[in-house]
């Protein structure tokens, strides 16, 4: 079967290598975002997926719109598309993209929809402390994640996973069932399954501004809003006027540090230190505590919390947010 691939990041990678590996498939082209500027001087960038794709000879096309790209969509009928495989593609597709392939497009998606439309399913499954999300399969229709569900595959989540790690598993797992799918639809094994709309909740994108840590909320929703934001846009706070990147934090603190915040001031936001241990009040009914494993001042590397101590010198008047 001659497939078109529509991908961008690092997390569409997986799945395009296993159709390139995979004899029953040719990957005609791949289709994916401009190259964007990055890093030191803005250079311009190449996406994993066109970096990939070229590795193999295979032609790629990075259109703003691909919808509204007349070359694009005449070279991907010249080319015998018959089938389009989508991950983490970036646009949404309309109908001149969606009825050129006789087979349809399929798209893989990070959730167990119909939860966690949108952008960003894999964050906010952390961010809002879910305990289970996964992968499916649907049909791609007009719709933003909408259409009839193919296959879906859930996952455990570890209390401690972030968004980076969990991202890595779910592309593996995602490369699985996106052959399974294909396998069983050559088949006619697969009957699609239509959403329940009632049911629906949305991924919007992250903002840089969503980073902002308010010590007022409870220990394990920081926790969660940490691991949710990693590696982008990523948790911060403010230290003497100047923020501090948060990137690991835990909620299991030991009880001496616990005994040491009675007697302290329950402000949220106020730190102390405990035997080379950064802690922060949380919460505005009832104290808490979170420890921060390793954070990120301005400028700087990141590093472990206690070498941020080491050169922070703080006091009793130190509050995290002032």
């Amino acid at each position: 079967m001659r497939l078109a691939f529509l991908g961008t990041p690092l997390m569409a990678v997986p799945t395009l290598k296993a159709l390139i590996e995979d004899p029953r498939f040719t990957v005609v082209a791949a289709v994916c975002q401009p190259d964007k500027p990055a890093g030191r001087g803005n250079k311009l960038h190449a996406p994993p997926v066109k970096e990939l794709a070229l590795s193999h000879n295979i032609p790629v096309l990075q259109p703003e719109k691909l919808s509204k790209s007349e070359e694009a969509i005449e070279t991907l009928k010249t080319l015998g598309t018959e089938l389009i495989v989508m991950v983490a593609f970036g646009q949404i597709l309309k109908k001149s993209i969606l009825t050129l392939p006789p087979r349809g497009v399929i798209n893989l998606h990070f959730s167990l929809l119909p939860h966690y439309r949108g952008a960003a399913p894999v964050n906010w499954a952390i961010i809002n402390g879910d305990t289970e999300t996964g992968v499916c399969t649907m049909f791609t229709e007009a719709g933003l994640d909408t259409g009839p569900v193919l296959l879906q595959r859930a996952v455990k989540l570890d209390e401690n996973i972030n968004a980076e790690e969990l991202s890595r598993e779910l592309a593996d797992l995602g490369a699985a069932i996106t052959l399974l799918t294909l396998e069983q639809l050559l088949a006619d094994k697969l009957t699609p399954e239509k959403q329940d709309d009632t049911q629906a909740t949305f991924a919007p994108m992250l903002s840089k501004e969503l980073g902002l840590i308010d010590w007022s909320k409870s220990a394990q929703t920081i926790h969660n809003l940490v691991r949710g934001l990693i590696p982008w846009p990523s948790a911060y706070t403010l230290f003497r006027g100047h923020s501090l990147k948060v990137w690991k934090t835990s909620c299991n603190c030991d009880s001496a540090a616990i005994e040491t915040a009675k007697s302290l001031s329950d402000q949220p936001g106020q730190i102390f230190e405990l035997g080379r241990k950064l802690y922060v009040n949380c919460g505005s009914s009832e104290q808490e505590l979170l420890e921060l494993l390793e954070v990120q001042p301005e400028n700087k590397s990141k590093m472990k919390a206690s070498d941020w101590l080491n050169g922070a010198h703080i006091t009793a008047q130190d509050i995290f947010g002032k």
